[in-house]
């Protein structure tokens, strides 16, 4: 069951943060909005006084990072991830009768209490892979197709997935993080063969798989020893990165593999 809660943002509009035009009859969902970059996507949407509603996901309650404001109303579900939750609130946005512009899917995972990523294939366990693969691949995947039931023919969206590089197969140099790896490049197989129905169903849609580089977030943390000061980047920057890819044009084709910098992935 959602509920309304108003947000607070003091950030100002300025033209180097990708808004785009006036839609301020839309609505912007993010899933996933509780995350690091999730709620750094909330923020950053706020800040954009072109658009209209924000619709937050997330398996958390409604997020003390955003204070009441009373001026820009957010709508925020908490869910489990389930089929059942996420048909339950498909149908509550559906009968908020707005147009949907934009669609962000920022779940994943690569490490838990009790795994993390492999580094040698004798390393793989079952429940482990299957875990990696309902949270990486499998509930992006739910969400997109219960998504799809807000869309009609003259749909204009762009839709943006948080992917990764690491799930590029023909990039894949160094080998390991098998789980990790193979969850995301099944995502991107969801995503491509999505993009290929919707040329025909929606054609106005768009989508991105979208790798936004080493973010300051929970998932990374166990990592980040390794990394460059100034290849770490903080959600806020990665989400201001994002707004701008979501805006770049595209060329010829419905989807891209494309980075926090606006450069294409290979697949």
């Amino acid at each position: 069951m959602g509920y309304t809660r108003s947000m607070d943002s003091e950030n100002t509009l300025v033209a180097d943060n990708g808004a785009i035009p006036s839609r301020q009859n839309d609505i912007a969902i993010v899933i996933g909005a509780s995350g690091g970059i999730g709620s750094a996507i909330c923020r950053q949407l706020l800040s954009d006084a072109s658009l209209g509603r924000v619709v937050a996901v997330s398996r958390s309650e409604a997020s003390s990072d955003f204070p009441l404001n009373g001026d820009r109303p957010v709508i925020w579900y908490q869910t489990d991830h389930s089929e059942f939750s996420i048909e339950q609130i498909c149908g509550s946005i559906a009968e908020l009768k707005q147009s949907v512009s934009q669609i962000y899917i920022a779940t994943g995972t690569l490490h838990g209490k009790d795994y993390s990523p492999e580094k040698r294939i004798e390393s793989l366990e079952e429940n482990t892979m299957q875990q990696i693969f309902q949270i990486n691949t499998i509930i992006p995947a739910l969400w997109l197709k219960t998504l799809t039931g807000l869309f009609s023919k003259n749909s204009d969206c762009v839709i943006t997935v948080l992917s990764a590089r690491i799930g590029s197969i023909s990039d894949n140099r160094s080998g390991g993080w098998y789980s990790y790896r193979a969850s995301k490049a099944a995502l991107n197989m969801i995503l491509k063969t999505t993009a290929i129905e919707y040329t025909r169903r929606f054609p106005k849609i768009k989508l991105n798989a979208f790798h936004p580089g080493t973010t300051d977030t929970a998932l990374s943390k166990p990592f980040q020893s390794s990394v460059p000061a100034e290849k770490l980047f903080t959600p806020d920057y990665v989400a201001k990165r994002l707004m701008r890819v979501v805006n770049k044009p595209f060329e010829q084709c419905n989807i891209r593999f494309i980075d926090w910098a606006g450069e294409e992935v290979i697949w």
